[in-house]
């Protein structure tokens, strides 16, 4: 049986959110997706629809993207993180 946290949440999504307030500076979408396990492409489709929702920013860099979270994503993200610390 998957842990309680996939009760709640869609994995990928919660992690990438977890993963980007787990760091000072902001990430690159390859780096991202390594650390949540899946695919470059699909979490792109997961980090455009975090943006139409306000929870992140991409700022462009040259050639690359570097993806920030917003004030209104770090406090989902803090929610998100206690929840997954309260349920495991």
């Amino acid at each position: 049986m998957a842990d309680n946290f996939d009760l709640f949440f869609r994995r990928k999504p919660a992690l990438m959110l977890i993963a980007l307030k787990k760091v000072s500076r902001a990430k690159y979408g390859s780096v991202l997706a390594k650390e949540v396990d899946c695919t470059y492409s699909h979490a792109v489709k997961i980090l455009q629809t975090l943006e139409e929702l306000g929870l992140v920013t991409f700022e462009k860099k040259g050639r690359i993207k570097i993806i920030k979270l917003t004030k209104k994503g770090r406090e989902v993200a803090d929610s998100i993180e206690n929840i997954k610390r309260v349920v495991g």
